[in-house]
């Protein structure tokens, strides 16, 4: 398996796991406002899934910037 084809495999898996983090966030919150929650006994807030989401996305941005990067090369 080449170079090309791990970093594409990595970058829809962190953007589907950075978007399942992103949904129980935000579902979280809404039940939270409703006085419910679905993530019983989590140590973790809302706020803190929504952070994951974002780190998995700057790793994405950074692998696709990577790939880029790499097209330029064989470009010039």
């Amino acid at each position: 398996m080449d170079l090309n084809k791990l970093n594409s495999i990595a970058c829809r898996i962190f953007f589907f796991v950075a978007f399942v983090l992103l949904a129980v966030s935000i579902i979280e919150k809404i039940m939270n406002v409703t006085g419910h929650t679905i993530l019983r006994g989590s140590s973790y807030t809302p706020s803190r899934f929504l952070e994951f989401a974002i780190i998995l996305l700057i790793f994405v941005i950074a692998l696709l910037m990577r790939q880029v990067r790499e097209l330029l090369r064989k470009s010039a």
